[in-house]
């Protein structure tokens, strides 16, 4: 049967308590006609989480050799291609452990080496590297604070095949402690998992990251993505700090 857009797009948005401004204005509905295109010949979404890994991988690769303009259009691409294949597999029913899980494994293999092709092109591996973490921490606290404001629970997977339980291990090693480190910051600071928290984080999310990455290759500043992620990392790490009043108000008190 052949699925009709005028109610597909909804039908493939993920449920979400915060809106991603940048993502659901343009990234999705750019990624639609692709999406609908895929369906009708049946395009498995691992497949596009695939593509859209090899579009990441390739912005990588031209970032290292200093071709920023080709860098910044297939770093664009990846995005697309990675609003697609979620919004795939929620149109035709194809929501899968492995999806899930492949998903999220590429795009932290993606950001990896496009850091550190940064650090390569510029000679900057240090300030690379801090860049990196500083950026998957704040995508960290925004996927998890979003999931816990839903008290969203994981979704039964079945009977795991090799390859699934391979990727849930690596899941396991790489954003456990994440989402563990996540947990306890919204045990400690309720106030996280508000509303306007998650919706303010939500606007933090990698379609926005990636967004403005590519927008800085195109302007030839690279290197600058490193410190707008420090400097969202560290804007969030001084929002979190217990706030304390001063010795003498705390005497006087």
């Amino acid at each position: 049967m052949p699925v009709r857009s005028s109610s597909s797009l909804a039908r493939s948005r993920k449920p979400r308590q915060g809106k991603e401004i940048l993502c659901e204005h343009v990234f999705r509905p750019l990624a639609h006609p692709l999406v609908l295109a895929c369906a009708r010949v049946r395009v498995p979404p691992p497949l596009v989480v695939t593509a859209s890994g090899v579009a990441g991988l390739a912005a990588a690769v031209e970032l290292g050799r200093g071709s920023l303009l080709a860098a910044a259009l297939l770093v664009q691409l990846k995005t697309l291609l990675d609003n697609a294949d979620g919004q795939l597999a929620r149109l035709t029913g194809r929501v899968t452990a492995f999806g899930r899980y492949l998903d999220s494994e590429v795009d932290l293999l993606v950001n990896a080496a496009l850091f550190a092709a940064l650090g390569w092109a510029t000679g900057r591996p240090a300030l690379a590297l801090l860049g990196f973490l500083a950026l998957t921490f704040v995508l960290s606290l925004n996927f998890n604070v979003e999931r816990l404001s839903r008290a969203a629970r994981a979704e039964p997977e079945g009977t795991a095949g090799r390859v699934t339980a391979l990727l849930r291990l690596v899941y396991g090693a790489v954003y456990a402690p994440q989402d563990r480190l996540a947990e306890r910051l919204v045990a400690r600071r309720p106030w996280l998992a508000s509303r306007a928290a998650v919706s303010l984080l939500a606007n933090l999310g990698l379609s926005t990251q990636l967004a403005a990455f590519g927008l800085l290759l195109a302007l030839g500043q690279p290197l600058a993505f490193a410190w707008v992620a420090l400097g969202e990392a560290a804007a969030v790490v001084l929002v979190l700090l217990p706030q304390r009043l001063p010795r003498r108000e705390e005497e006087l008190a």
